[in-house]
């Protein structure tokens, strides 16, 4: 019997040695994913793209970890908290490795992560926010809201919520580390003695061997995909000044040869390929499209529905140049505090000059276009002489030299009136207002050709 109980203990023990020397044959170690990207620009809509892609891919990509390198004054206070709030629910943990600077919008996203390293000589704080131009500070409202962003952000991640708020208000003063007037900025060593920053690290693999103690993992860096690449792009001023050329063009010459087609359909386009990527990033809004297209029907009715050059003409101009130019820049509702003076200016010198341009190009092209081979395929481009046989003329020769006044609008074509009659005319191509003295230049075919006088 105690033979028997012995036996089935060596065949438990067998069997258990075995289980776990087979189980640990089969162990393999899984390489940790550590997903990276970086925070090196000003803080703006483009940015909130950039970092909400960014997550979303490390999400897509299993990541286990995800680092943030962070060099960047700062920027818009909205697109910031987009920022902090992302990083605070993401489920993956994150950490920021502060390379350099994390001023202002760049502290509060820092403070949203997991935790901080910060690079020999770096800085974080200096959180007031700012006008557009970076001088005079903000109204209160803004600064408040600062505050309790920073405030609410460093108790959550166990950071004292007073030497936050310090960061933002210059009047807050804190016994030891700040004094009225004058908002904490901390260099890598004050951050870690006042528990702003986990310690100080070379580089991001340190941070990710030595700092967070993982040895066997992948990087993996963000990239930008084509799409983005494309829209970053169309993003560039001088693309973005070309587009506007070609959108001017083509209502141009869409109006002088209603029904061609291809000028609009160029026009068209243009105005897809500029709206479309400012919309993406954020920038361009729903009202500054909609300002655009008011300008656009504006103008329009100008042109065809009412005589002369007046208030709608210049409300339709004024509309497409408001909505070209906001569409360009971060602003709220007409609201330029956050917005870089630098951006506003390369915003509105952008659409002038390219508006200028437009203008030009149309002086230029306009004369020529009917001598293209191109165009001649595409409308009546040639003219029928009289010494080449052609005789057919409505009107009686005696018409030729005689003068009158527009009866209607010519858009070049109309009605004028030439002693007390009333006859079919048309211009040389320009438009010519009701009520405007002309001469009969050409009595052949089936209307008067006139010029204003």
């Amino acid at each position: 019997m105690k033979f028997a109980r012995l036996l089935w203990v060596l065949i438990f023990l067998f069997i258990a040695k075995n289980g776990y020397a087979q189980n640990d044959s089969i162990k393999v170690d899984v390489k940790k994913k550590v997903y990276t990207f970086t925070i090196d620009d000003n803080i703006d809509p483009r940015m909130n793209r950039k970092v909400k892609l960014a997550l979303e891919d490390a999400a897509a990509q299993g990541a286990d970890v995800i680092l943030i390198e962070m060099d960047t004054y700062g920027g818009a206070v909205n697109d910031a908290d987009d920022i902090r709030t992302m990083i605070m629910e993401n489920k993956t943990p994150i950490h920021v490795w502060i390379n350099k600077d994390a001023a202002s919008a760049g502290a509060l996203i820092s403070i949203a992560c997991d935790s901080i390293y910060m690079a020999p000589g770096a800085s974080i704080g200096a959180a007031t926010v700012v006008m557009g131009g970076g001088g005079d500070a903000a109204p209160d409202k803004y600064q408040s809201y600062m505050r309790s962003m920073m405030r609410s952000t460093a108790e959550a991640k166990g950071r004292d919520p007073k030497i936050a708020e310090a960061m933002v208000d210059q009047n807050l003063e804190i016994e030891g580390i700040s004094e009225k007037g004058s908002v904490i900025t901390f260099s890598v060593s004050e951050a870690i003695a006042n528990g702003f920053c986990e310690g100080q690290a070379d580089s991001l693999v340190e941070v990710i061997e030595k700092k967070l103690g993982i040895d066997d993992y992948e990087l993996i860096l963000y990239e930008t995909s084509t799409v983005e690449n494309i829209i970053a792009f169309f993003l560039n001023p001088a693309v973005s000044g070309f587009l506007i050329l070609i959108i001017f063009a083509g209502i141009y010459f869409e109006i002088q040869t209603p029904g061609v087609g291809f000028p609009l359909a160029a026009s068209l386009t243009a105005i897809i390929l500029y709206f479309i990527p400012y919309y993406l990033t954020g920038l361009a809004q729903n009202w500054e499209i909609a300002v655009f297209i008011a300008g656009v029907i504006l103008l329009l009715v100008e042109i065809f529905l009412i005589p002369g050059f007046g208030v709608f003409g210049i409300l339709g101009i004024a509309g497409i140049l408001t909505g070209l130019t906001l569409g360009m820049i971060p602003n709220d509702a007409f609201d330029f505090t956050f917005v870089p003076s630098g951006e506003l200016f390369a915003a509105l010198l952008t659409v002038i000059l390219a508006a200028f341009a437009g203008m030009a190009l149309i002086f230029f092209l306009a004369p020529k276009i009917n001598s293209w081979k191109a165009f001649s395929s595409i409308a009546l481009a040639g003219t029928q002489r009289r010494d080449e046989g052609y005789t057919s003329s409505f009107y009686e020769e005696s018409l030729l030299g005689k003068e009158g006044v527009t009866h209607t609008r010519l858009m070049p074509s109309g009605k004028v009136l030439i002693d007390d009659e009333v006859y079919d005319a048309y211009s040389r191509g320009e438009f010519i207002d009701k009520g405007e003295p002309v001469k009969v230049i050409s009595t052949d075919g089936t209307s008067l050709k006139v010029k204003k006088i």
